[in-house]
């Protein structure tokens, strides 16, 4: 073989990696910013109760009622992702989002609230956020799954520690309308270009996922780690999923999963001002939150790649509860120490279950229906999250307190990760640590 027949050849065996790390910063910069959108309802939420006077609850509710219809038509982006492929899901999300953040300067009314940064932007974040790249990047990649996808959502730390407190000094200098006018432009004009780079799989551009390769006779060749090979033999469907016990143990899981993670990430920010913090600082920690959850994310990642989920997701879960608890100490004692416990907790730990939600259930129901089953699954996390943070404010709203929602997620947090164990995704596939 000669020097440039071989060079071509090195070349091409470097192509899936290549192509495959392109749409991994792609997604780096698209969740920094769609999954910001949404979280700055939580900068919103505050002025917005001030300027109308509206009950808490109601408030709050237009963020649940976002994030429930988004549940409700996650199926119908799975099938969207199975027929159009992500750019076309990615790219209306967009144009969605956008729409929502700037007509919301017009808001005068709750139905104007509820249909703007509540329906509108939860609906655009969902189809460029965790729902759909999870669809879409474990295919690129066979080994280090998880550890791509961390650094791919990621991008959520970078684009809140980046985005948020400067929302938050454009919300005390100009208003929260100019900062949602402002998000809304900038989503529009970096997020529509760089996403029509995007692409379904390495097959649609004629390549292999990083990991897998060919053998003699055309084959591909995979880690060997399945363990349940009936299971694993099962051409799986969505019918023929939602009659095992795994996916409803996946489904309570995963809407456990929702509710504690956006119920602190909505009512955070007021709490923390309502107990003696000042503004920027509460907005500071919630850009903190998501900046630990970098390296938390691309850390425990790696280390789900290497010794299985379900340990990595209980120590999310295990964050989560932590954060709830030193919030519920927080009323009594607020101090600098259990501030950052409870950032640290909930960032460098908690944000770990958007990281290895779509390996979880890829190890489990891998096939051609993959998207739509784990589309299914999304409607409860989604779900999850739109309950959360609307209950949270009623029962606040009810004893003046936050004190029994908070234990409500400690017990939430401890629902999330027995699901997980008793779905067993070990006991389908063990993690792939090579390529044989």
């Amino acid at each position: 073989m000669s020097l440039q027949t071989r060079a071509r050849s090195s070349w091409a065996a470097r192509l899936p990696f290549f192509f495959g790390w392109v749409i991994i910063a792609v997604a780096f910069v698209t969740m920094a910013l769609s999954v910001t959108a949404r979280t700055a309802f939580s900068l919103m939420f505050p002025p917005i109760v001030d300027e109308f006077g509206w009950d808490r609850g109601l408030a709050a509710g237009a963020f649940s009622f976002g994030f429930l219809v988004s549940a409700a038509i996650s199926p119908v982006l799975g099938r969207l992702v199975d027929r159009r492929g992500p750019r076309f899901v990615i790219e209306a999300g967009v144009l969605i989002a956008a729409a929502g953040l700037c007509s919301a300067t017009l808001i005068a009314t709750p139905w104007q609230l509820y249909a703007t940064l509540g329906l509108l932007v939860g609906i655009g974040a969902n189809s460029m956020s965790y729902s759909v790249h999870s669809q879409f990047l474990p295919n690129w990649f066979v080994r280090n799954r998880a550890l791509a996808i961390g650094i791919a959502f990621s991008g959520v730390g970078v684009g809140a520690i980046l985005i948020l407190p400067w929302l938050q000094s454009l919300i005390l200098t100009e208003g929260w309308r100019a900062a949602c006018w402002k998000l809304g432009v900038i989503i529009l004009v970096v997020l529509m270009p760089i996403n029509l780079l995007v692409a379904k799989s390495p097959e649609a551009l004629g390549l292999l996922p990083d990991g897998e390769r060919h053998v003699a006779g055309g084959a591909k060749k995979r880690p060997s780690n399945i363990v349940d090979r009936q299971w694993a033999a099962i051409e799986w469907t969505v019918p023929r999923a939602i009659r095992t016990g795994r996916f409803w143990w996946l489904f309570t899981s995963y809407f456990a999963g929702g509710w504690i993670w956006y119920s602190v990430q909505i009512h955070q920010t007021k709490y923390l001002v309502e107990i003696g913090f000042a503004p920027m600082l509460a907005a500071w920690s919630l850009g903190v939150v998501a900046m630990a959850g970098i390296p938390g994310q691309i850390v425990l990642g790696a280390l789900s790649d290497r010794f299985g989920r379900e340990i990595v997701w209980s120590l999310s879960c295990l964050g989560f509860a932590v954060c709830y608890l030193a919030l519920l100490l927080l009323a009594d004692a607020p101090s600098q120490p259990l501030l950052w416990l409870m950032v640290l907790s909930q960032g460098g730990l908690g944000y770990a279950v958007a990281t290895i939600m779509g390996p979880i259930v890829a190890e489990i129901f891998e096939g051609p229906r993959f998207g739509s089953i784990f589309s299914l699954l999304m409607v409860a996390l989604i779900g999850g999250g739109a309950a959360g943070p609307f209950f949270t404010g009623v029962l606040h709203d009810l004893t003046g307190t936050y004190t029994i929602a908070f234990a409500l997620g400690i017990f939430f947090s401890v629902v999330c990760a027995v699901g997980v164990w008793i779905a067993a995704p070990r006991k389908v596939r063990v993690v792939a640590r090579s390529v044989g």
